[in-house]
């Protein structure tokens, strides 16, 4: 699944796009927003493969938007305005749509998205086969941890626990979700909750709304239902 966002200072459009986004299979959309500012704080914490964005925004204008954002997700710019095409371009979009966005060429442009997706979770597949650990800062120091020894990790505001199966004490390091979620191989662990991630491998049971990883129980948000569908292969009920 692709987890996506849409930005549009004008609500029709906005739903409109909200519209075309559920008729693609693929694409789950974790929230829509009419302030670019809003959309940036979320960004921040969550881990989002594409943005779907109008380019004319009081405020702050699309190009603006995509140009502060520091690690960049996939761009679908959306506007009624074709002399913007070349800027957005320049900044590396997958595509730039042209309103009233008829629904044929909106799946196109996300079927683009979908497969440089495809193509990037296989290269990272890759690199992460010829490694098994990774590091993080904890107390000055660099701590090599096991993602095989790795069963959920927990966020707690500007911090994390990881909580590993060698040890009952969990280690804890300041840093986001967003950050860690980044270091992890997809192959090994998903996000069920804005606080959670956990391990596949450790996964015991699953209920529509919770996990299970032997005896506790973490809960399950609503925006990554769909993640674990797709891992099941069954929706969640």
């Amino acid at each position: 699944m692709l987890k996506c966002i849409a930005i549009d200072d004008e609500p029709l459009a906005l739903e409109l796009l909200e519209d075309n986004i559920s008729k693609v299979p693929y694409l789950q959309l974790v929230a829509s927003f009419n302030n670019p500012l809003d959309a940036i704080k979320l960004l921040q914490q969550e881990s989002i493969d594409l943005v779907f964005l109008d380019i004319q925004m009081p405020g702050l204008t699309g190009l603006q938007f995509i140009q502060s954002i520091t690690q960049k997700p996939m761009f679908i710019l959306i506007t009624a305005y074709e002399k913007y095409a070349l800027d957005g371009f320049n900044l590396d979009v997958v595509d730039y749509l042209v309103k009233p966005v008829a629904l044929d060429r909106f799946i196109k442009a996300c079927n683009k998205a979908w497969e440089l997706y495809q193509l990037k979770t296989k290269q990272k597949e890759t690199s992460d086969a010829q490694q098994d650990y990774f590091f993080i800062n904890v107390d000055y120091s660099l701590l090599k941890v096991i993602f095989k020894d790795v069963m959920y990790i927990e966020g707690l505001k500007d911090y994390i626990k990881i909580h590993l199966k060698s040890s009952s004490k969990p280690v804890v390091a300041r840093m986001s979700m967003k950050s860690i979620e980044e270091q992890l191989p997809s192959a090994m662990f998903i996000r069920v909750q804005k606080s959670y991630i956990v391990s596949k491998e450790y996964i015991t049971a699953i209920r529509k709304n919770s996990i299970f990883i032997g005896n506790i129980e973490i809960p399950v948000g609503d925006n990554y239902r769909d993640g674990l569908a797709s891992l099941t292969g069954r929706p969640l009920g």
